[in-house]
Protein backbone atom coordinates (compact mmCIF):
# COMPACT_ATOMS: atom_id res chain seq x y z
CA UNK A 1 0.00 0.00 0.00
CA UNK A 2 1.24 3.36 -1.11
CA UNK A 3 0.75 6.12 1.43
CA UNK A 4 0.16 9.80 -0.34
CA UNK A 5 0.16 12.92 0.99
CA UNK A 6 0.39 15.64 -1.20
CA UNK A 7 -2.56 17.27 -3.34
CA UNK A 8 -0.10 17.39 -6.26
CA UNK A 9 0.48 14.08 -6.97
CA UNK A 10 -0.74 12.90 -10.10
CA UNK A 11 -3.05 10.26 -8.63
CA UNK A 12 -4.80 12.54 -6.02
CA UNK A 13 -5.39 15.01 -9.09
CA UNK A 14 -6.97 12.20 -11.31
CA UNK A 15 -9.34 10.89 -9.26
CA UNK A 16 -10.39 14.43 -8.37
CA UNK A 17 -10.71 15.38 -12.04
CA UNK A 18 -12.72 12.06 -12.90
CA UNK A 19 -14.55 12.94 -9.43
CA UNK A 20 -15.97 16.07 -10.64
CA UNK A 21 -16.12 16.26 -14.51
CA UNK A 22 -17.58 14.01 -17.02
CA UNK A 23 -15.71 15.86 -19.53
CA UNK A 24 -12.11 14.00 -17.96
CA UNK A 25 -14.33 10.86 -17.42
CA UNK A 26 -14.77 10.70 -21.13
CA UNK A 27 -11.35 11.59 -22.14
CA UNK A 28 -9.72 8.96 -19.92
CA UNK A 29 -12.90 6.30 -19.70
CA UNK A 30 -12.59 6.12 -16.31
CA UNK A 31 -15.02 6.50 -13.40
CA UNK A 32 -14.52 6.99 -9.73
CA UNK A 33 -17.03 4.59 -7.38
CA UNK A 34 -17.70 6.17 -4.03
CA UNK A 35 -18.31 3.72 -0.97
CA UNK A 36 -17.78 0.40 0.20
CA UNK A 37 -21.08 -0.70 -1.74
CA UNK A 38 -19.80 0.01 -4.83
CA UNK A 39 -16.62 -1.47 -4.55
CA UNK A 40 -17.92 -4.69 -2.95
CA UNK A 41 -20.19 -4.72 -6.26
CA UNK A 42 -17.76 -3.81 -8.79
CA UNK A 43 -15.58 -7.17 -7.04
CA UNK A 44 -18.23 -9.48 -6.83
CA UNK A 45 -18.79 -8.55 -10.68
CA UNK A 46 -15.34 -9.07 -11.71
CA UNK A 47 -15.03 -5.53 -12.15
CA UNK A 48 -10.69 -4.73 -10.83
CA UNK A 49 -10.68 -1.51 -10.16
CA UNK A 50 -7.43 0.39 -11.42
CA UNK A 51 -6.68 2.67 -8.29
CA UNK A 52 -8.29 2.48 -4.86
CA UNK A 53 -7.83 5.53 -2.39
CA UNK A 54 -8.68 4.91 1.73
CA UNK A 55 -8.95 7.34 3.79
CA UNK A 56 -7.02 7.48 7.48
CA UNK A 57 -10.83 7.13 9.09
CA UNK A 58 -11.90 4.45 6.17
CA UNK A 59 -9.51 2.24 7.45
CA UNK A 60 -10.38 2.07 11.41
CA UNK A 61 -14.09 0.44 9.16
CA UNK A 62 -13.09 -3.22 9.12
CA UNK A 63 -15.56 -3.29 6.03
CA UNK A 64 -13.36 -1.31 3.68
CA UNK A 65 -10.27 -2.98 5.08
CA UNK A 66 -10.98 -6.48 4.34
CA UNK A 67 -12.07 -5.08 0.31
CA UNK A 68 -8.81 -3.31 0.23
CA UNK A 69 -7.09 -6.29 1.38
CA UNK A 70 -8.91 -8.59 -1.52
CA UNK A 71 -7.04 -5.78 -4.14
CA UNK A 72 -3.90 -5.54 -5.36
CA UNK A 73 -1.42 -3.68 -2.76
CA UNK A 74 0.12 -2.13 -5.74
CA UNK A 75 -3.05 -0.68 -6.72
CA UNK A 76 -3.66 1.05 -2.84
CA UNK A 77 -3.05 4.20 -1.51
CA UNK A 78 -3.60 5.77 1.86
CA UNK A 79 -4.43 9.19 2.09
CA UNK A 80 -4.77 11.65 5.02
CA UNK A 81 -8.88 12.61 6.06
CA UNK A 82 -8.27 15.94 4.31
CA UNK A 83 -7.02 15.08 1.32
CA UNK A 84 -9.66 11.95 1.13
CA UNK A 85 -11.93 15.12 1.46
CA UNK A 86 -10.44 16.96 -1.09
CA UNK A 87 -11.10 14.47 -3.92
CA UNK A 88 -14.34 12.96 -2.67
CA UNK A 89 -17.40 13.53 -4.88
CA UNK A 90 -19.78 14.03 -1.65
CA UNK A 91 -19.55 16.32 0.90
CA UNK A 92 -19.82 13.60 3.66
CA UNK A 93 -16.58 11.29 2.07
CA UNK A 94 -16.90 7.80 2.73
CA UNK A 95 -13.95 6.36 3.23
CA UNK A 96 -13.07 4.84 0.09
CA UNK A 97 -12.90 5.77 -3.65
CA UNK A 98 -12.09 3.25 -6.43
CA UNK A 99 -11.43 4.24 -10.05
CA UNK A 100 -12.69 1.80 -12.53
CA UNK A 101 -12.51 1.71 -16.15
CA UNK A 102 -15.95 2.67 -18.05
CA UNK A 103 -17.28 -0.40 -19.84
CA UNK A 104 -17.64 0.61 -23.73
CA UNK A 105 -20.50 -2.33 -25.13
CA UNK A 106 -22.09 -4.60 -22.79
CA UNK A 107 -20.41 -8.12 -23.20
CA UNK A 108 -24.29 -9.27 -23.10
CA UNK A 109 -26.20 -8.41 -26.67
CA UNK A 110 -30.09 -7.31 -26.01
CA UNK A 111 -32.41 -9.90 -26.19
CA UNK A 112 -35.50 -8.86 -28.22
CA UNK A 113 -37.83 -11.84 -26.52
CA UNK A 114 -37.13 -10.83 -22.72
CA UNK A 115 -38.34 -7.50 -20.74
CA UNK A 116 -36.34 -4.41 -20.92
CA UNK A 117 -36.52 -0.75 -19.93
CA UNK A 118 -36.12 2.45 -22.17
CA UNK A 119 -34.85 5.24 -20.84
CA UNK A 120 -35.57 8.34 -23.14
CA UNK A 121 -33.49 11.26 -22.25
CA UNK A 122 -33.51 11.18 -18.37
CA UNK A 123 -31.34 13.96 -17.46
CA UNK A 124 -30.81 13.63 -14.11
CA UNK A 125 -28.61 11.56 -11.94
CA UNK A 126 -30.54 10.95 -9.05
CA UNK A 127 -33.35 9.38 -11.37
CA UNK A 128 -31.33 7.23 -13.40
CA UNK A 129 -29.77 5.50 -10.87
CA UNK A 130 -33.09 4.62 -8.96
CA UNK A 131 -34.29 3.25 -12.35
CA UNK A 132 -31.57 1.09 -12.87
CA UNK A 133 -31.66 -0.03 -9.55
CA UNK A 134 -35.34 -0.72 -9.79
CA UNK A 135 -35.07 -2.47 -12.94
CA UNK A 136 -32.58 -5.02 -12.14
CA UNK A 137 -34.68 -5.22 -7.93
CA UNK A 138 -37.26 -6.17 -10.27
CA UNK A 139 -35.95 -8.91 -12.04
CA UNK A 140 -34.80 -7.11 -15.99
CA UNK A 141 -31.03 -7.60 -16.99
CA UNK A 142 -31.01 -5.12 -19.66
CA UNK A 143 -31.55 -1.54 -20.10
CA UNK A 144 -31.39 0.76 -23.10
CA UNK A 145 -30.62 4.44 -22.95
CA UNK A 146 -31.18 6.61 -25.34
CA UNK A 147 -29.28 9.99 -26.62
CA UNK A 148 -29.65 12.77 -24.23
CA UNK A 149 -29.51 10.93 -20.98
CA UNK A 150 -27.45 11.79 -17.99
CA UNK A 151 -23.74 10.06 -18.48
CA UNK A 152 -24.60 6.54 -17.09
CA UNK A 153 -21.48 5.81 -14.84
CA UNK A 154 -20.82 9.34 -13.53
CA UNK A 155 -20.61 9.15 -9.59
CA UNK A 156 -23.88 10.39 -9.14
CA UNK A 157 -25.39 8.05 -10.92
CA UNK A 158 -23.74 5.44 -9.96
CA UNK A 159 -24.37 5.63 -5.89
CA UNK A 160 -28.03 6.24 -6.97
CA UNK A 161 -27.89 2.75 -8.50
CA UNK A 162 -26.73 0.75 -5.81
CA UNK A 163 -24.58 -1.34 -7.70
CA UNK A 164 -27.36 -1.90 -10.25
CA UNK A 165 -24.94 -1.14 -13.26
CA UNK A 166 -22.94 -4.52 -12.39
CA UNK A 167 -26.09 -6.76 -12.76
CA UNK A 168 -27.73 -5.04 -15.53
CA UNK A 169 -26.36 -4.94 -19.75
CA UNK A 170 -27.15 -1.10 -20.01
CA UNK A 171 -26.95 0.03 -23.50
CA UNK A 172 -26.34 3.73 -24.29
CA UNK A 173 -27.17 6.26 -27.18
CA UNK A 174 -29.06 3.40 -29.22
CA UNK A 175 -31.85 4.51 -31.81
CA UNK A 176 -34.57 3.10 -29.59
CA UNK A 177 -37.43 3.92 -32.27
CA UNK A 178 -35.96 1.55 -34.81
CA UNK A 179 -34.60 -0.88 -32.00
CA UNK A 180 -38.06 -1.46 -30.77
CA UNK A 181 -39.58 -2.48 -34.21
CA UNK A 182 -38.15 -5.83 -33.55
CA UNK A 183 -39.31 -6.78 -29.93
CA UNK A 184 -41.02 -9.57 -29.47
CA UNK A 185 -43.60 -8.06 -26.87
CA UNK A 186 -45.77 -5.26 -26.07
CA UNK A 187 -44.06 -1.76 -26.27
CA UNK A 188 -45.61 0.35 -23.08
CA UNK A 189 -45.11 4.34 -22.69
CA UNK A 190 -46.28 5.99 -19.25
CA UNK A 191 -48.00 8.68 -20.84
CA UNK A 192 -50.99 11.23 -19.81
CA UNK A 193 -52.37 10.96 -23.38
CA UNK A 194 -56.61 10.56 -24.18
CA UNK A 195 -56.06 6.89 -25.11
CA UNK A 196 -53.63 6.16 -22.14
CA UNK A 197 -55.00 2.81 -20.10
CA UNK A 198 -54.87 1.85 -16.66
CA UNK A 199 -51.81 -0.37 -15.53
CA UNK A 200 -53.70 -2.59 -13.71
CA UNK A 201 -56.12 -3.56 -16.83
CA UNK A 202 -52.83 -4.43 -18.98
CA UNK A 203 -51.65 -8.17 -19.20
CA UNK A 204 -47.92 -8.02 -18.28
CA UNK A 205 -47.45 -12.08 -18.47
CA UNK A 206 -45.15 -11.81 -21.83
CA UNK A 207 -41.99 -9.72 -22.66
CA UNK A 208 -42.73 -5.58 -21.96
CA UNK A 209 -40.51 -3.08 -23.19
CA UNK A 210 -41.03 -0.41 -20.98
CA UNK A 211 -40.98 3.07 -21.96
CA UNK A 212 -39.49 5.98 -19.51
CA UNK A 213 -38.99 9.70 -20.46
CA UNK A 214 -37.61 12.76 -19.27
CA UNK A 215 -38.24 14.54 -16.14
CA UNK A 216 -40.56 17.31 -17.71
CA UNK A 217 -41.53 16.41 -21.20
CA UNK A 218 -42.13 12.17 -21.13
CA UNK A 219 -41.14 9.94 -23.57
CA UNK A 220 -40.45 11.64 -27.20
CA UNK A 221 -43.03 11.76 -29.65
CA UNK A 222 -41.20 9.15 -32.30
CA UNK A 223 -40.87 6.85 -29.83
CA UNK A 224 -44.96 7.26 -28.90
CA UNK A 225 -45.76 6.43 -32.45
CA UNK A 226 -43.80 2.95 -31.56
CA UNK A 227 -45.58 1.84 -28.37
CA UNK A 228 -48.43 -0.76 -28.35
CA UNK A 229 -50.15 1.24 -25.85
CA UNK A 230 -49.86 4.15 -23.47
CA UNK A 231 -50.10 3.58 -19.72
CA UNK A 232 -51.39 5.52 -17.04
CA UNK A 233 -51.29 4.54 -12.82
CA UNK A 234 -54.36 6.01 -11.69
CA UNK A 235 -54.02 8.41 -9.02
CA UNK A 236 -57.17 9.55 -6.55
CA UNK A 237 -54.90 11.90 -4.69
CA UNK A 238 -54.32 15.67 -6.49
CA UNK A 239 -51.58 15.29 -7.79
CA UNK A 240 -51.17 16.04 -11.39
CA UNK A 241 -48.14 13.44 -12.41
CA UNK A 242 -45.41 11.13 -10.42
CA UNK A 243 -42.04 11.52 -10.83
CA UNK A 244 -40.30 9.17 -13.19
CA UNK A 245 -38.31 6.49 -10.96
CA UNK A 246 -41.71 6.50 -8.54
CA UNK A 247 -44.11 5.43 -11.89
CA UNK A 248 -41.16 2.95 -13.10
CA UNK A 249 -41.20 1.18 -9.27
CA UNK A 250 -45.06 0.81 -9.90
CA UNK A 251 -44.89 -0.81 -13.56
CA UNK A 252 -42.14 -2.70 -13.16
CA UNK A 253 -43.30 -4.50 -9.94
CA UNK A 254 -47.07 -4.65 -11.24
CA UNK A 255 -45.23 -6.63 -14.21
CA UNK A 256 -43.76 -8.95 -10.80
CA UNK A 257 -46.76 -9.42 -9.22
CA UNK A 258 -48.71 -10.74 -12.75
CA UNK A 259 -45.60 -12.96 -13.63
CA UNK A 260 -44.63 -14.21 -9.94
CA UNK A 261 -48.23 -15.96 -8.78
CA UNK A 262 -46.53 -17.34 -5.86
CA UNK A 263 -45.95 -14.28 -4.46
CA UNK A 264 -49.96 -13.05 -4.43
Amino acid sequence: MKVVVSRDNPLIKRVRALSQSARDRRKMDQTVLDGAHLLRAALEAGQAPVEVVVSDQGLEREEIRSLVASCPASSVSQVPDALFAHISPVDSPSGVLAVLRMPTEPVTPLDMSRSLVVLDRVQDPGNLGTLLRTAAAAGLTQAVLTQGCAQVWAPKVLRAGMGAHFNLAIHERLDAASLLRDFDGQVLATALGPTAKSLYLLDLSGPVAWLFGAEGSGVSAELLTIASDQVIIPMPGRVESLNVSAAAAICLFEQVRQTRPSDR
